[in-house]
């Protein structure tokens, strides 16, 4: 059942912490070492947010390209992004593939050496859409388990790679392990969903203000994503002095590691730390914000039928 209505013009009134009016939440997500390869058996080699528009290497020969640019990711990017967050002293979100986590100890060790929370990104960098349903039980299941293993503490959330199933969400919920889903794009404000007779609360996410715009050719230098993000978050601003409202940042060690697209982050926190009324939070705790404010009540507008 789709839900084209939302909160309307009747969004609920609360603050975030502090008071603010708008919460912002960065989200590094790290699939390096978990996409699609020739050696994981998967009979063809990534072609989605690398540096080319189409893939050049024949499709079942293996592409050593694109395993290099996400190779830059997890040896370079990480550290780029992981150096900035760590010195400002700023909260992050890691949406991570628990496969690409097993892959680089180091990575692992550097996040557990933080405060950053953990929202699961799938046991590899697969699409879930493709997947049926007892195999995407099964993953969902291994991935939760495996970050805990590897990074000692669990995954606030989940989301997909791009899109969820129709079983994704009740699978989720099922599973017991998660606090919510980010597996939205309709909105910028949490909101309640019942599956299956259990209330089960979505955080939206973010394809727009999300450095895959690079990858698009929608974003050329690290000034357009400067811009745009500094636009984006100033309206938002703008807003929440009456309304509430969140903004995620959607970031990739390969892409925004990059240090011509990285300057452009690094402007837009210095507009983010000098402005008011503005909180910088990571991705659980928004949730827990939320549900604190804003406690579930059963509405049939919002059932999910899957």
């Amino acid at each position: 059942m789709r839900d084209l209505i939302g909160y309307a013009n009747h969004p609920p009134q609360f603050r975030w912490s502090g008071d603010a009016g708008l919460a912002v939440n960065f989200v590094l997500n790290y699939e390096e070492g978990s996409e699609y390869s020739i050696g994981d058996g998967d009979g063809r080699s990534e072609t989605a947010l690398i540096e080319v528009n189409a893939p050049r290497v024949p499709a079942g020969d293996r592409d050593l390209a694109s395993e290099s640019m996400y190779e830059f990711g997890s040896r370079v990017g990480f550290w780029r992004l992981h150096r900035l967050f760590v010195e400002r002293g700023l909260p992050l979100t890691v949406f991570a593939a628990s496969v690409a986590l097993e892959r680089n100890p180091d990575v692992a060790q550097a996040i557990r050496e933080t405060d950053w929370d953990i929202t699961c990104h799938g046991r590899r960098w697969i699409e879930h859409y493709r997947l049926d349903e007892a195999t995407e039980k099964a993953d969902i299941a291994a991935a939760y388990d495996s970050i805990v293993r590897v990074i000692g503490r669990v995954p606030g959330g989940w989301y997909c790679r791009y899109s969820r199933t129709a079983h994704t969400r009740r699978l989720v919920v099922e599973h017991g392990g998660y606090g919510y889903d980010s597996d939205a794009y309709n909105d910028e404000l949490p909101y309640w969903t019942n599956v299956a007779g259990k209330s089960h609360l979505v955080v939206p996410y973010s394809l727009v203000t999300n450095d895959a715009k690079f990858m698009a050719g929608g974003l050329v230098t690290g000034r357009d994503y400067e811009e745009f993000l500094i636009d984006s978050f100033n309206v938002l601003l703008e807003e929440s002095r009456s309304t509430p409202r969140m903004m995620s940042v959607g970031m990739h060690p390969r892409v925004l590691g990059h240090p011509g697209r990285a300057a452009g982050l690094m402007r837009f926190l210095d507009h983010v730390q000098k402005s008011q009324g503005a909180w910088i939070c990571r991705r659980a705790e928004l949730a827990e914000r939320f549900k604190a404010a804003v406690p579930y009540t059963p509405r049939a507008d919002l059932a999910e039928s899957a």
